[in-house]
């Protein structure tokens, strides 16, 4: 039998926005918002928050969350969930949910994990959409991802990709979305790695798994959630949660 948890990594220190986690949106903890969409997918068996801050881990538990503390040296998230793996039994698939997307929708969540236990041989999957017609690509805060016919990444940049000589036939990339799904064998495998060039040139980790020569599955969806990166983020994350109330009345 396959098992699939979803983790939310949920740390305190932040350079923009230290104590993200805990903020309060709507009468709830960022944090607290995410959980709550994780558990409205369908085809996860759990959903785990892990932090290395025990006033996260405390609120956590207040609201019904199972927490797993990790260590406060994690580089990255996908570094916390491998330790949190370490420690689970029975699970072949994991789920990396970002903490700031408080509207990021379980049906995308579903569909990752459907994808993972349906197809043996996928290794990695994640998510993009397309970018509005009137887009700033060359923005290198928006990762771009350009795919394959079998909807597999080929590369990930924060430059606009591909270079289009022939403007008639103009291939725009998408918009790469922060959410991974793992076989939990090739996670292990994935953090053990060192950083490879591409990788470090242009700071994005996903770059090492293609650089190993994994495949990526690329999901194309609507649109993306709105990510709260900063205080100035909230006030369109309130507007996108009362959007979801309003379309679920």
């Amino acid at each position: 039998m396959k098992k699939i948890v979803a983790i939310i990594p949920a740390r305190w220190a932040s350079t923009r926005f230290p104590g993200k986690p805990l903020v309060e949106i709507l009468g709830k903890p960022l944090v607290q918002h995410v959980w709550e969409r994780c558990c409205e997918a369908t085809g996860i068996d759990a959903v785990i928050v892990a932090t290395d801050d025990e006033r996260i881990a405390k609120v956590a538990a207040e609201f019904g969350a199972d927490v797993s503390m990790t260590k406060i040296s994690h580089a990255t998230g996908t570094d916390r969930l491998g330790e949190v793996v370490l420690r689970l039994r029975g699970v072949s698939h994991v789920i990396n949910v970002q903490g700031d997307e408080p509207a990021i929708d379980p049906k995308l969540i579903s569909e990752l994990a459907a994808a993972l236990r349906h197809e043996p041989r996928l290794q990695m999957i994640t998510a993009a959409a397309r970018f509005p017609a009137k887009a700033n690509l060359e923005n290198p805060n928006q990762v771009k991802v350009i795919t394959d016919l079998n909807g597999n990444a080929i590369y990930f940049s924060r430059v606009a990709i591909p270079y289009v000589r022939n403007k008639r036939d103009a291939v725009r990339p998408m918009h790469h979305l922060g959410i991974y799904g793992y076989r939990v064998s090739f996670l292990q495998k994935f953090i053990s790695w060192k950083p490879t060039p591409l990788e470090l040139a242009e700071s994005l980790e996903q770059l090492r798994a293609l650089e190993h020569g994994t495949e990526i599955r690329v999901i194309e969806v609507a649109k993306p959630s709105v990510g709260v990166d900063s205080p100035e983020d909230i006030a369109e994350a309130i507007r996108e949660l009362r959007a979801l109330s309003r379309s679920r009345r």
